[in-house]
């Protein structure tokens, strides 16, 4: 018993011990706080970010609570909290202020762009945390242009007073290339069909000209909705995008991609009617503005578009808040999908805002003036994907969003547009080869989005063995805030005497223009040309009578003060390179508008494109083309008059056919032509896709007749002139396009078939040039 109650004694001072040392640490108090080792942080901004207050008891956890706190604000590289006495002492080491931040080793990426990406800022503290950060913003720059093998070391050189110098050092690697694009369950359309659709292209011998040949998974996402589009628009409107994968292989760098589809099946549009829930909105009117219509193959793009036509042509007749919705049913034995668009009002909202994110350098009313809708306009979200597609037509963006929030009410929407600039200024070097004018070449200096204020810009200068020739061009997209285009034109061409042209001619002028849209596909276009027009010949050889007297009357400087107006329709897919689609356009000119010349001259021209084998990418095209003038007066020059030949009609030189001296077979013109062209583009077989070559066949047909009265009796009458009236001729041959990185280059072998004794023919022409 004795020895039970000295052990709970025991226990007892040993357990009054412990209590009474624990319980200052557990719940301790200081009367104040001390900060030591700062010089820039005042003590003022140290004790705010403290958990610790005078006076108040605390322990180890807000301690480690102040710590981690102060190392949060990326103000200091290390901190220690001690108590000493009745003080809390703070000791802190600073961060340091970077003086400067540079990139070393960048060669594909320029430090303007580095310097965007990263955070760390010249001024700012140092922060290893955010260097850290900053090393995986670059490296997923890189990884988007395509360097998978990109290292990045950063590195700071001290330059006292607690001032460094940040570095990255940049490792480039090798390029990670593409290596394959393959596609599986395509039986519709072939791979090199589908690879012209996408962004993504294999890397080949030309890869080292173009960054399109790397992984990008936003590109990679984008390829997706360019294949869905395109299946959609050509009647599949079951396909889908199974899977698309990108396996990297580290031996090699480069990626393989495959894209897994399932096309099904290929339909036409059926039945196509409107219903409408709104009393005044009469569905036969509506039908009218219907794009889509029975037995057209079934396009997404033209559901689209009915969509829109149908909306704004309710919102015109009072109902601003009015939904389109189409709906589809299929008859699987027809292969056909009957379409119903119903029109009802849609819940009434306004835009409460509209937010634009991401645009550095294009002014905001650039981007707000493509919206059909303001702020406080009612919301349609079929107007705004409008929008976004004019956006992206404008060729400013990399990438265009539009988005919407909720806004301050339940009946109000914030919308925001997210863009990702691209650069819009290009300077080009050119040169090729004609076989008109020999060895040719030009400089181009051009910005689309000049100041950010959207408007085109371009000043170039070219030449060749025979022309020489300066252009300054400026356009104002949107005149005094409306859809109307603007411009001006100021040029200089001069031209040398050669085989088809005997005389020197220097022509200076510029000119003014006015663009008008009526619908998204026709617009007018109303322009005024003033120009000097200055003809040079050998006296010597008009005396000798070894030049036509019309060519010799042209000598001289005349001046043609003209204004015409053209109405241009304009459906074509792609305005490069185009696959579907028509281009139109009629022009009417009058010159008389004071200067020296009189005439009244009417030109049009019109192109249909179709993709006549879809599968392999075969794609048709049929032109025609045709003018007539009049003169006012009866001093017209041969000069004014139409000139056939060349790119016009192949297999004949240029001014090839048409009235002719009889004497000294000079071309004289004529006031009346036409050509027509039937043409199949075609990619050729066993050749890689990256070589961008195509094969073409083709059949031109035209005409020149009918030399000005006045000219024939200038130059000696009837008598004089040879193949004056309408005679067809006829040609037909092959061509080799390239699409090189460099521009358009054309070779074309054409045999005529139909001819005149004195028309002048060339077998082979090749025509382009190169940009750099």
């Amino acid at each position: 018993m004795r020895n039970l109650l000295r052990a709970l004694a025991l226990v007892a001072i040993v357990g009054t011990c412990v209590v009474t040392v624990a319980a200052p640490a557990l719940a301790a108090v200081v009367s104040r706080i001390v900060v030591e080792g700062n010089s820039r942080v005042d003590d003022a901004t140290v004790e705010a970010y403290l958990t610790i207050r005078p006076g108040e008891s605390f322990g180890p956890r807000q301690i480690d609570e102040s710590i981690d706190t102060l190392f949060a604000t990326g103000l200091f590289q290390d901190v220690t909290i001690n108590q000493q006495g009745g003080s809390l002492v703070v000791r802190v080491v600073e961060n340091p202020v970077i003086s400067r931040v540079s990139f070393e080793g960048n060669r594909r990426v320029s430090d303007e762009i580095l310097e965007g990406t990263v955070q760390s800022r010249s001024r700012s503290m140092f922060s290893r945390t955010q260097v850290q950060a900053d090393v995986q913003r670059i490296l997923e720059v890189y990884r988007r242009r395509g360097s998978y093998l990109a290292t990045v070391e950063p590195q700071t050189i001290n330059r006292g007073e607690n001032r460094v110098d940040l570095i990255f050092n940049i490792n480039e690697g090798d390029k990670t290339k593409v290596a394959r694009i393959t596609f599986i369950g395509n039986g519709s359309f072939s791979d090199a069909r589908l690879r012209d659709v996408i962004q993504t292209k294999e890397s080949g011998w030309l890869g080292w000209l173009r960054s399109s040949d790397t992984y990008d998974p936003e590109r990679l996402q984008a390829d997706q909705d360019l294949l869905r589009r395109f299946y959609f628009n050509r009647g599949f409107a079951d396909f889908r995008i199974l899977s698309a994968t990108a396996d990297y292989d580290r031996e090699r760098n480069a990626f393989f991609i495959t894209f897994t589809l399932d096309e099904g099946e290929q339909y036409k549009f059926g039945s196509v009617r409107v219903d409408t829930t709104l009393a005044d909105l009469d569905p036969e009117q509506l039908e009218r503005k219907v794009d889509s219509r029975p037995g057209r193959r079934y396009s997404a793009e033209q559901i689209e578009k009915s969509m829109e036509d149908l909306t704004l042509a309710a919102n015109r007749q009072g109902y601003p808040f009015a939904s389109v919705v189409p709906t589809g049913e299929r008859n699987f034995e027809e292969g056909t999908i009957d379409v119903v668009y119903r029109v009802d009002q849609g819940q009434q909202a306004y835009i409460e805002r509209i937010d634009i994110v991401g645009n550095t350098t294009t002014r905001d009313y650039v981007i707000r003036r493509e919206f059909d809708v303001s702020e406080g306009d009612a919301y349609n979200r079929v107007l705004l994907d409008r929008a976004e597609r004019r956006l992206r037509a404008l060729g400013f963006f990399e990438n265009v969003r539009i988005t919407t929030s909720q806004g301050s009410e339940p009946d109000r929407v914030i919308v925001t547009v997210t863009v990702q600039e691209k650069a819009t200024g290009k300077v080009s070097f050119g040169i090729g080869y004609s076989t008109s004018d020999g060895v040719v070449g030009d400089l181009s200096v051009e910005e689309a989005n000049f100041l950010g204020r959207g408007q085109y810009v371009k000043a170039s200068i070219g030449g060749g063995a025979n022309t020489q020739e300066a252009e300054f061009s400026f356009t104002e997209p949107y005149l005094f805030g409306r859809r109307i285009s603007a411009g001006f034109d100021l040029y200089t061409r001069i031209s040398e005497e050669h085989d088809t042209q005997a005389y020197d001619m220097n022509e200076t002028g510029g000119g003014l223009r006015f663009g008008l849209p009526i619908t998204e596909e026709t617009s007018v276009q109303v322009f005024y040309n003033l120009f000097n027009r200055d003809v040079s010949v050998d006296e010597s050889d008009c005396a000798a009578g070894n030049l036509s007297l019309a060519v010799c009357d042209s000598a001289g400087g005349r001046i043609t003060s003209l204004i015409g107006v053209s109405l241009v329709y304009n459906t074509l897919d792609d305005q490069y390179n185009p696959s579907e689609g028509i281009y139109a356009k009629a022009t009417t000119e009058f010159a008389g508008l004071g200067g020296d010349t009189y005439f009244w001259r009417n030109t049009a021209k019109a192109r249909y494109y179709h993709e006549v084998v879809p599968a392999f990418g075969v794609v048709g095209l049929l032109g025609i083309e045709g003018g007539a003038m009049q003169a006012l007066n009866d001093d017209l020059r041969i000069q004014d008059q139409f000139f056939v030949g060349g790119s016009k009609l192949r297999g004949f030189d240029s001014s090839g056919i048409g009235p002719r001296d009889r004497a000294t077979g000079e071309a004289l013109g004529g006031r009346y032509y036409f050509t027509a062209t039937a043409e199949a583009t075609f990619p050729i077989p066993f050749l890689p896709p990256e070589a961008g070559l195509s094969g073409a066949v083709f059949a031109d047909a035209g005409s020149l007749w009918g030399v000005d009265p006045d000219i024939m009796s200038r130059n000696g009458g009837s008598n004089s002139v040879v193949s004056n009236d309408f005679h067809l001729r006829a040609s037909g041959g092959l061509g080799v396009l390239w699409r090189s990185p460099f521009g358009p280059i054309r070779a074309d072998f054409a045999v005529p078939f139909i001819k005149e004794d004195v028309d002048e023919t060339q077998v082979f022409r090749l025509s382009g040039g190169t940009q750099f």
